[in-house]
């Protein structure tokens, strides 16, 4: 009897730290943009949804995405899909990721996005994102709501934007434009783990 008890005890703590999928609805976060205001969710206005991106200034991969991402916000933010980056790096392990040098590194490549930090690093552990760059298309329901419609990467090609056979992010968006299924819902990446508070990763 109290094995029975202890399992469902911890059901729930198991369930509550599997990674934001498809289907559920979007955690809500209130963070820090480059330009000194506060970016939350669910005060986003006109808006059909958001590619929202953990993604970081230090992380080889995502310095290869990066123009993607720029240019992803570029042609979807008119149509109510914007960027919206979060960097959870600990600026500690590495100064890359500071909120001065994000500013820094923002204002220098004049991208266009939301980019926002997640100091206390809790919205990356609230979607147990586990590397970067890690994707999160969103959809703002009738009513409010946000959910989760796609996960994964932005498209098959890593390193090289040339031979991209299947652009994920943008297939799905057209597909919630067009009222239909999306299709695949998640696809595998590669990227570099998260910076955690009192870790010792410095992958780059």
């Amino acid at each position: 009897m109290y094995k029975i008890f202890l399992i469902l005890c911890l059901f729930p703590i198991l369930n509550l730290n599997a990674q934001l999928g498809p289907g559920n609805t979007a955690i809500p976060f209130s963070l820090k943009n480059v330009d000194g205001k506060t970016i939350s969710l669910y005060s986003l206005e006109d808006m059909n949804g958001a590619i929202l991106v953990f993604t970081c200034n230090s992380c080889s991969y995502s310095k290869s995405y990066e123009e993607r991402i720029n240019q992803l916000h570029k042609k979807y933010a008119p149509k109510g899909f914007p960027v919206i980056a979060i960097n959870p790096n600990d600026p500690k392990i590495d100064t890359k990721d500071s909120y001065e040098n994000m500013v820094k590194y923002f204002n220098e490549k004049k991208y266009s996005f939301y980019y926002l930090q997640d100091i206390t690093q809790e919205i990356a552990k609230a979607y147990d994102v586990q590397e970067l760059p890690y994707v999160f298309l969103l959809q703002k329901y009738t009513g409010g709501n946000w959910g989760v419609e796609y996960t994964g990467a932005i498209d098959d090609s890593l390193q090289n934007n040339q031979k991209i056979k299947n652009r994920y992010v943008e297939t799905a968006i057209q597909q919630i434009q067009d009222s239909v299924e999306v299709n695949p819902t998640s696809t595998k990446t590669i990227g570099c783990g998260i910076k955690w508070r009192g870790s010792n990763n410095t992958n780059k």
